[in-house]
């Protein structure tokens, strides 16, 4: 059996039973386990499936709060080198803006030994991952919870945030087109990025090369809003091209 015809086989299993694990994939595909956790990785990628300890389960499991799991386990080496290289723009005593988006929630770890910051955030976990570090002051602007993304939406909170300076905002998306600029899961997340993204000096989207050409329910900016866009270098050559036509900087990791 060739490699996409397995991991294929194994989708459909999973939508039969509703739940498959790493050793029971092996057996039954005579294949290492460590074969099988690539398969279940590469389909994790694609958002065909949800990777669990041991195993995995299908898309739309019924959690709601997988969805961050989800997104957080999808494309992990293109997220950890965007994060590694915009971290390297924060300076100590800054104030920044962390959104909640999965590929934003990777910066977190790179930057816990800048001293005097200020991180201002909507994301839960983001705040949690900062709760140990005391070198690092979180604002939170308060808002509804939203179980999908951790994050607390709610744009009337924001003025608050009106007494900060914030040099720099790390901004996921959904998706980004040429047509529709920056796009995200919903209208409520949209509505509060979208005053976020013009109170920073400068807007940085943060974004694997698997949000280019796809567009969510709402966007929260245009191109042109942003100074810089950092994707992977699987990104559409194409693209990139054009949007650096627009005179917005992209770096490819």
């Amino acid at each position: 059996m060739y490699l996409e015809e397995r991991r294929q086989a194994i989708l459909q299993l999973l939508q039969r039973q509703g739940r498959v694990s790493v050793n029971e994939l092996s057996a039954t595909f005579g294949v290492s386990e460590v074969t099988i956790r690539a398969d279940l990785q590469a389909l994790a990628d694609r958002g065909l499936l949800v990777r669990t300890h041991g195993g995995a389960i299908p898309i739309g499991y019924g959690l709601k709060e997988l969805s961050l799991l989800r997104r957080r386990q999808q494309n992990v080496e293109q997220k950890r080198r965007i994060a590694a290289y915009v971290a390297d723009l924060v300076k100590d005593g800054e104030a920044i803006f962390i959104d909640s988006s999965s590929t934003a929630l990777a910066i977190v770890e790179c930057i816990k030994q800048r001293r005097d910051l200020t991180v201002i955030t909507n994301s839960l976990v983001v705040a949690q991952e900062l709760l140990a570090v005391p070198s690092v002051t979180v604002v939170m602007p308060g808002g509804t919870l939203h179980h999908d993304t951790g994050s607390l939406i709610d744009s009337s909170g924001l003025s608050l945030l009106e007494r900060y300076n914030i040099s720099r905002g790390f901004f996921g998306a959904h998706g980004l087109t040429l047509e529709d600029g920056f796009t995200d899961v919903s209208e409520p997340e949209a509505a509060l990025k979208r005053p976020l993204v013009l109170m920073c000096r400068e807007a940085i989207a943060v974004l694997d090369s698997s949000k280019w050409g796809r567009a969510g329910v709402a966007s929260f900016g245009d191109i042109r809003d942003f100074a810089l866009i950092v994707t992977d270098a699987q990104a559409p050559r194409d693209m990139v091209e054009e949007i650096r036509a627009l005179g917005v900087e992209v770096v490819l990791v």
